[in-house]
């Protein structure tokens, strides 16, 4: 079994420290033998270096790609894999502090083979500070974690400080894309984003942004949502 006290242990690199924890709990119910077994066999081979503080994302992958993308607390997987399997000329990183969720993703990857996907089992912010300026053609947020208590907000992933970084590791041109089921989380994004002079929300009309994003597989998040009668938003920035 994968206790807590493993967690630096499984991060595939030296312990890393976040200035400040932005997720709770780690853990959800325990892995099978199989599933804990993959943070010993698989995440060694596909997790993101943190040996030094400056990261080649490109060269994090054993064959030329064309753009690289990054996933923020993926979850399940279910969205990074649809994204790889159908984009094989892009590479994506890949960013879940859960292990229940690493765990899916490290079995998912393994099982396609995917080649193209590195994965870091621990907060984003410690991929976003080793990127180089205008490195990654899209980063996205889905279904974050909402901290829906006042007292929470400040866990918010989206917050002045880490949309400054996502901002710096941009393209010109690069999406910022976030989706939500939350609407107080929706506008607490658009509040943070609109007045920006980096970024540009493309939206033109209300189904801009209440049609799910092109080649969208959905994910188990967004149907729990959906069967509990919620409408998600799904909101895309582009970098100025």
């Amino acid at each position: 079994m994968v206790s807590s006290s493993d967690d630096d242990t499984l991060r595939g690199g030296p312990a890393q420290r976040p200035a400040r924890t932005l997720f709770g709990r780690r853990k959800g119910h325990p892995l099978t033998e199989t599933r804990a077994a993959l943070f010993e066999t698989v995440l060694p081979r596909v997790a993101v270096p943190l040996d030094n503080d400056c990261l080649d994302p490109e060269g994090l992958f054993a064959f030329p790609v064309n753009d690289v993308r990054m996933e923020i607390g993926f979850g399940g997987g279910e969205h990074l894999v649809h994204e790889a399997e159908t984009r094989a000329a892009s590479g994506f990183i890949g960013c879940e502090p859960f292990v229940n969720g690493m765990a899916k993703a490290l079995a998912a990857v393994d099982e396609a083979g995917l080649a193209n996907v590195r994965l870091h089992f621990g907060d984003a912010v410690e991929i976003l500070d080793r990127l180089p300026d205008a490195s990654l053609a899209r980063v996205d947020l889905l279904y974050p974690d909402p901290w829906p208590k006042k007292r929470h907000w400040k866990r918010r992933f989206v917050a002045d400080d880490r949309i400054d970084r996502i901002a710096r590791v941009l393209r010109p041109g690069g999406q910022f894309r976030m989706a939500s089921d939350i609407p107080s989380y929706v506008d607490w994004t658009l509040k943070h984003l609109i007045d920006r002079s980096d970024f540009r929300w493309t939206a033109r009309a209300a189904a801009d942004w209440r049609t799910p994003y092109p080649g969208w597989p959905g994910t188990r998040y967004e149907a729990k949502a959906l069967e509990a009668g919620r409408v998600p938003a799904y909101l895309t920035f582009e970098r100025v």
